[in-house]
């Protein structure tokens, strides 16, 4: 079984597998009289495909054992897909590039509390990982006709740990 250890999540080491929604950057302007701050544009959303839609949806997760044995990643060829926590709390996100045969090694990272992501069309990704206890996210995805799922089922486990001091 290979081995990952997952590593904070941030801007400049996910960049090439997705968008990191949080309230960091330099997009953000104060709105309603200076009452409030949009930090603006943080993921590009994507629908293709037939009546392809954007669907805003919220998902309770179940935490996950770790060390985790990630046995499988899936895809979606027709949209994006964010996953934006309602708590701050962590939780693990695992990617891949695409490889000769389907996705290649995993990486793995933890996101800081409050941090969600994006995952543009076809990112090889693992399924939704809280950490210690459930956890409600907003899912913002593809809805619309067709199939906008694959999976990939590895031919070996890959095990992966959080860092020390985690969890």
């Amino acid at each position: 079984m290979t081995r990952i250890v997952a590593r904070p999540l941030t801007r400049e080491n996910f960049a090439e597998f997705g968008d990191v929604i949080d309230m960091g950057g330099d997009n953000h302007y104060p709105i309603n009289g200076g009452k409030a701050e949009r930090y603006h544009d943080l993921a590009t959303f994507e629908a293709q495909g037939p009546n392809g839609r954007v669907l805003i949806s919220m998902v309770r997760g179940t935490p996950y054992d770790f060390p985790l044995k990630l046995t499988m990643v899936e895809r979606h060829p027709f949209g994006s897909q964010a996953f934006i926590p309602l708590s701050p709390r962590p939780f693990l996100v695992v990617v891949c590039h695409d490889g000769d045969d389907g996705p290649g090694e995993p990486h793995a990272f933890l996101t800081a509390p409050g941090q969600g992501v994006n995952y543009p069309r076809n990112r090889w990704h693992g399924v939704l990982t809280p950490i210690g206890e459930a956890q409600d996210f907003l899912v913002v995805d593809r809805g619309g006709d067709g199939s906008n799922l694959e999976e990939c089922h590895f031919s070996h486990a890959y095990e992966i740990h959080l860092p020390k001091g985690t969890g």
